[in-house]
């Protein structure tokens, strides 16, 4: 059974325009009857542009904001209607806001959370002790959160949201500002706990490598309608069957400018010294044939095929929508 079910979400706001004199409003529709459902341990993108409704869904789910109609059930509670319930259960990390004390060190931040979460003092212990070791955030346990950096602050915000064990954690926006390293220990550690803890996951983000390393399915939002729910191969088929090779060549390659058709009729997308990046369509042309007939017209030291980007798939998806 769903552990998460949404049906009808309809969400509308009103937003004051014009100036001090001729004041005027128009109704925003955020949510225009959206329906979802997540399975128990399930990592779920969420995704779309900025307004297409994400954090207004995450908000009604986490029980912040009320619907104005629909219906919603999340572990068979209906958030805004048993809150207190609720967020014992649910984690919940918005990428621009904080849940930790500015001024505060990270440990007492910690041990308000336990009281305010009435976690017994053994399991909390235990809990942050394990927290701690998985994000390595022991370092600056003791650093008030205001000279943390920002990837720092993040792993501390992810462990503040899973000190009461919630078995369900909606990430808005998690990794926003984060350098590498950091977005690379933050993915780790999501993949993990929802492998080896079961933790349902609902992730909604910009970063499309965040989406590719840790969601099996993505549901994709627009104008307040989900436009797609399926796995994100099933998004990159519905845009586009393309492929991209990159070869490496010995040497200088030909200098065509991007766009000219090639060898094969394949399409060059761009030249950077001695790689070229190809577009081609497999169902027109086999990848063994387009490398044999490249290998007979360039001398080629490596290559290989690629997807398109993810980026450049969600922008063709919403291109034919607009």
């Amino acid at each position: 059974m769903p552990q998460i079910i949404v049906e009808n979400l309809v969400k509308h706001f009103i937003v004051a325009e014009g100036g001090f004199l001729r004041r005027q409003s128009r109704t925003v529709k955020a949510l225009d009857g959206i329906s979802l459902s997540v399975e128990p341990g399930e990592v779920v993108g969420y995704i779309g542009p900025n307004g297409a409704g994400k954090s207004t869904t995450v908000k009604i789910l986490s029980g912040i904001l009320v619907p104005d109609s629909g219906t919603v059930t999340v572990s068979g509670r209906v958030p805004w209607r048993a809150r207190q319930a609720h967020v014992a259960k649910i984690g919940v990390v918005f990428g621009q806001r904080s849940q930790l004390w500015w001024d505060l060190p990270v440990s007492e931040s910690f041990t308000l959370l336990r009281e305010i979460y009435a976690v017994p003092e053994k399991q909390h212990a235990k809990t942050q002790a394990e927290l701690v070791e998985k994000l390595d955030i022991g370092s600056f346990l003791t650093t008030p959160v205001r000279q943390l950096s920002l990837g720092q602050r993040m792993r501390c915000e992810l462990a503040a949201s899973l000190l009461h064990r919630p078995d369900i954690l909606f990430l808005d926006e998690p990794t926003i500002g984060l350098d590498a390293i950091s977005k690379l220990a933050v993915r780790e550690f999501i993949g993990r706990l929802a492998r080896e803890h079961g933790v349902t996951v609902l992730l909604t983000t910009h970063d499309m490598d965040d989406i590719e390393a840790l969601c099996s399915r993505v549901l994709v939002i627009g104008n307040g309608k989900i436009l797609l729910d399926g796995p994100l191969e099933a998004l990159r088929q519905q845009v586009t069957k393309e492929r991209w090779l990159v070869i490496e060549t010995h040497g200088p390659p030909p200098q065509p400018p991007p766009g000219t058709l090639w060898v094969g009729g394949v399409e060059i997308l761009k030249v950077e010294g001695e790689r070229i990046t190809l577009r081609f369509d497999p169902e027109k042309i086999a990848v063994a044939e387009l490398i044999a007939q490249l290998s007979a017209t360039v001398p080629i030291r490596d290559l290989f095929v690629q997807n398109p980007p993810i980026e450049e798939i969600i922008a063709r998806f919403y291109g034919t929508r607009s």
